[in-house]
């Protein structure tokens, strides 16, 4: 009961353009031509930095000496 409703309401151009789509799709499914899904961006993976981690305490300690030599 709902798709009569929307019938009734569709323009002259909407009920076109479905029977044209259905015509050109039963033309293709008997030429045999496959639905290809769209094609996804890829997604660039981030650029590696080149900067060297040190640990928590090498840190730390590196930063005092640069603090106390700042001092002198």
């Amino acid at each position: 009961m709902a798709d009569k409703k929307k019938k009734k309401d569709e323009g002259v151009l909407t009920e076109a353009a479905e029977a044209v789509g259905t015509a050109v799709g039963k033309v293709a499914a008997a030429l045999g031509v496959k639905k290809t899904p769209p094609a996804k961006p890829k997604i660039a993976k981030l650029a590696k930095s080149g900067k060297s981690r040190l640990p928590r305490k090498e840190k730390k300690a590196n930063k005092k000496k640069a603090e106390a030599a700042a001092r002198r």
